[in-house]
């Protein structure tokens, strides 16, 4: 008869391996996602610090969950929420510098950036969280359903208005300039 438990270190030596091949490989995504709701690298990598801070300890819980990267995207999104509530304000946009790795090759296409950074600034909270989790993260619908707590058809609904508000964005732009 097989026993199906484990001694306190082989438990321990679980925990510290589910959090390393399921938890650690999230740092980046969620270090994206915090700089998108931030635009701060300092205040985005502090969030993400304690996130994962939260999901270390956690560890033994999320290792029995269905979803883990749900609950780690709840739990940045509240480090967001609390560094917001501190005083930290959302920087707009239009400031948006590239930095040295995102600097483009030409201007016109830095241009082309900063006009769609413009665009997505105009979108609502949700509709912008949405299109950056389906178009930059390539989340699917149910995954970004669960993230946001909200249902699977408003994620299609939300991300097909964000896409059509951003079409006529720019396609209104294009017959002003040219």
């Amino acid at each position: 008869m097989k026993c199906n438990f484990m001694d306190s270190r082989s438990l321990s030596s679980y925990m510290k391996s589910f959090f390393e091949a399921k938890i650690w490989p999230l740092k980046n995504k969620l270090y994206r996602m915090a700089l998108l709701w931030l635009k701060d690298r300092d205040n985005a990598h502090d969030a993400v610090q304690e996130a994962l801070t939260k999901g270390f300890v956690y560890r033994e819980q999320l290792s029995q969950m269905i979803n883990p990267t749900g609950w780690m995207v709840r739990t940045l999104k509240n480090e967001v929420y609390q560094k917001i509530r501190d005083g930290r304000r959302w920087e707009k946009l239009d400031d948006h510098e590239p930095s040295p790795m995102e600097t483009p090759s030409t201007q016109e296409t830095a241009d082309a950036i900063q006009r769609v950074f413009h665009f997505l600034d105009r979108l609502s909270d949700k509709q912008k969280e949405v299109f950056y989790l389906r178009e930059v993260e390539g989340l699917t619908y149910l995954e970004i359903a669960a993230y946001l707590e909200i249902s699977e058809e408003q994620v299609k609904i939300s991300l097909h208005r964000a896409r059509k508000k951003l079409k006529n964005y720019l396609t209104n732009h294009a017959r002003t300039i040219g």
